[in-house]
């Protein structure tokens, strides 16, 4: 059955497959980024959102289902920063947490409400939330307050709005493999494979599925 499903981040990487796997299911999709275009989208896109910004995240809301009728959200947008603790900027800590906390709380508080019975919202995560690795020490933190916000709203909305969240390893990005060399991303989580994970969360086919952080850890 066809479904409107906002994907936030959608002119990234991540965010532009996730967008394009859902309309090749057959969906239509919302796309939000704080990039003014995005090319050949397969939807309607809202370019220039600041999703650290409440208001600005609601008014692109408004845009997009002014009616409501949404089914669900993909929280794609984020941020990532590699940097030692000591020698580190305290800012990146502050930085990280806007782009990939606060950025998936004011698309969930502006979603909810135009979300019908039984919609879905998939956050992304992180993997090495589990244990944070050196130079991880901000963007773990960041990423474990985006799973704690998963548990936290699927309780509020048990039995009305499905929240999960997808934990993947290392995804398989040009950025990716210019940092970290090529030798093993066929380990890595392509990103049509993390898409289909998050189109699956959000179809009814998960409909018991509720509060799950979902590691998505490809072969690594």
């Amino acid at each position: 059955m066809s479904k409107t499903i906002v994907v936030t981040g959608a002119a990234g990487f991540l965010g532009r497959a996730v967008a394009d796997h859902l309309a090749e299911l057959g969906h239509s999709v919302i796309g939000l980024d704080l990039a003014a275009q995005a090319a050949d989208f397969p939807g309607l896109f809202i370019g220039g959102v600041d999703l650290t910004d409440a208001a600005a995240t609601e008014a692109a809301m408004a845009r997009a289902a002014p009616s409501g009728g949404l089914a669900g959200l993909a929280s794609i947008a984020g941020g990532f920063r590699w940097e030692t603790v000591l020698d580190g900027s305290p800012d990146s800590w502050d930085l990280l947490y806007r782009i990939n906390v606060r950025t998936a709380l004011n698309a969930a508080r502006a979603v909810v409400p135009r979300l019908g019975e039984g919609g879905a919202i998939v956050q992304v995560g992180a993997a090495a939330t589990l244990k944070a690795g050196l130079g991880m020490g901000a963007y773990t933190a960041s990423k474990s307050g985006v799973a704690r916000l998963t548990e936290a709203l699927a309780e509020e909305l048990k039995g009305r709005v499905r929240v999960n969240a997808v934990l993947p390893s290392i995804i398989d990005t040009p950025a990716n493999r210019a940092d970290m060399g090529e030798a093993d991303a066929a380990k890595w989580v392509a990103p049509q494979e993390l898409a289909a994970v998050i189109a699956f969360l959000l179809s009814d086919a998960a409909s018991a599925v509720t509060g799950a952080c979902l590691p998505v850890t490809g072969r690594v």
